[in-house]
């Protein structure tokens, strides 16, 4: 099968969550070409139109979308499937609607809160979103971009107390951005994989906050994942072995994958992460449409866990693009 892998183009100065982007990139194309595909790289950039000629002179039976922005901008990430879905072509993981919904982090929010699933209260433009915000001026929020991903601006500094601290945090920032209740607790990680046209949990994972100073939040930041040698990497582990008497949780939380996963109508692969309270009350942080298949990411080592390889894991996501597409791949 010929199977095009399209992939933002990087700068030169490219972030370390940027550059892994091409960690991803070879290691799916050697997987791939060794199960016996033809594979060739694309990279795209904002010129959609060269993109678009490229792809009807190319002619794949596939593509492979590994774009997680667009022109430095996550916001502009569900261009790239949008241009294969225009084109007709079958694409890896959600549809474009999926990637939009889930990537705007506001409007992921309030689908979530429609739904009445649980997702933590938040502060938009000086206004709560959510479920009422208690007028305790020791809440503890969280700000975050809207738009991008990778824990970009996540940082110790953006955990404040009390809205007004909240509000002056999203005056100040420099992306737009809103802020959430931090939730104090535990932090799961669930990864759902395709097969037969129903999503199957992987096994759940938490990160550990191993050896963590009191004062110090408990958040999985830009440090945690990305600058190896710091105290925030090399102190959050990630562990799959839960307490017996975690498993009422474990069932619940996995519903809850299984609810977003309906919800967006996301396909192929996901990630939901999700925050423990000290009630054992479970919040829904992030719906993930395009996680990362790095080696050392999260939905690799739940996959490794699960007992499946990598060449498994993208075969399965490669036929449930096929499976839900009219048409025929030559091969």
């Amino acid at each position: 099968m010929r199977i095009v892998l399209l992939h933002e183009v990087l700068a030169g100065d490219a972030r370390p969550d940027e550059r892994d982007a091409l960690v991803q990139l070879e290691l799916i194309h050697g997987e791939l070409v060794a199960a016996g595909h033809r594979c060739e790289p694309l990279p795209i950039d904002l010129d959609l139109a060269q993109a678009r000629r490229r792809l009807q002179t190319l002619r794949p039976d596939l593509v492979f979308n590994l774009v997680e922005s667009l022109g430095g901008s996550g916001r502009l990430a569900h261009l790239a499937p949008s241009l294969v879905e225009a084109l007709g072509i079958p694409c890896s993981g959600a549809p474009a609607s999926a990637f939009l919904e889930t990537t705007d982090k506001l409007l992921a929010k309030r689908r979530l809160l429609g739904a009445g699933l649980p997702t933590p209260a938040w502060i938009e433009g000086g206004h709560a979103a959510a479920a009422p915000l208690a007028a305790d001026p020791d809440d503890r929020f969280i700000v975050k971009p809207v738009w991008e991903d990778a824990s970009i601006d996540v940082v110790d500094d953006a955990v404040v107390r009390g809205a007004g601290a909240a509000r002056a945090g999203l005056a100040a920032a420099e992306r737009q951005a809103f802020a959430e209740r931090y939730i104090h607790g535990r932090e799961l990680n669930l990864a759902l994989l395709e097969k037969d046209e129903a999503a199957e949990l992987l096994p759940p994972a938490e990160i550990v906050f191993e050896a963590w100073p009191e004062d110090k939040p408990r958040i999985v930041g830009y440090a945690a994942k990305w600058q190896d040698d710091s105290f925030e990497a090399r102190h959050t582990p990630r562990r799959f072995e839960f307490p017996a008497e975690d498993a009422p949780l474990l069932a619940y939380v996995g519903e809850l994958a299984h609810a977003c996963w309906r919800l967006f109508g996301l396909r192929g692969y996901a990630r939901v992460d999700l925050r423990i309270d000290a009630a054992g009350t479970p919040w829904i942080l992030e719906v993930n449409a395009n996680p990362c298949l790095s080696p050392d990411a999260g939905f690799a080592a739940a996959a490794a866990r699960a007992g499946l390889g990598t060449r498994e894991v993208l075969e399965r996501i490669v036929a449930a693009a096929l499976a839900r597409s009219p048409r025929q791949g030559r091969r």
